[in-house]
């Protein structure tokens, strides 16, 4: 059947607040616990999901909101950036729906990320 989530990757560059419009879309009981720049936007952790805005075309007033509720991952992986000239960490997500890459820049301490992981599936 192959991959129905096509080759989905994000990169995040940098922790950063959570903004107040996905605090807002939380369900009753799920709170925010991370978040994290993107090229155009923003994702964030909470305690019951991944939740990535992505702002498209042109003027980025387009607005994709994905959310991959942990229950849905099966496996993940890390790689750290093992030489000083790599300068980014990889994680691997695989779902029901397919497999997830996330990017690390330098600035995201991908043990940290690892944890946040580690806590919200297991």
């Amino acid at each position: 059947m192959g991959n129905p989530i096509g080759d989905l990757s994000w990169t995040f560059y940098s922790e950063c607040e959570v903004p107040s419009d996905i605090t807002e879309s939380l369900i009753e009981g799920e709170r925010a616990v991370a978040a994290y720049k993107t090229v155009r936007d923003v994702a964030v952790f909470t305690n019951k999901r991944l939740i990535v805005r992505d702002a498209q075309g042109l003027t980025g007033k387009k607005i994709e909101v994905y959310s991959l509720p942990y229950d849905s991952i099966n496996m993940y992986s890390t790689e750290n950036a093992g030489r000083m000239f790599d300068l980014n960490s990889e994680v691997q997500l695989f779902t029901r729906a397919g497999t997830i890459k996330i990017n690390l820049n330098k600035k995201v301490d991908v043990r940290k990320f690892d944890r946040l992981l580690a806590e919200a599936i297991l």
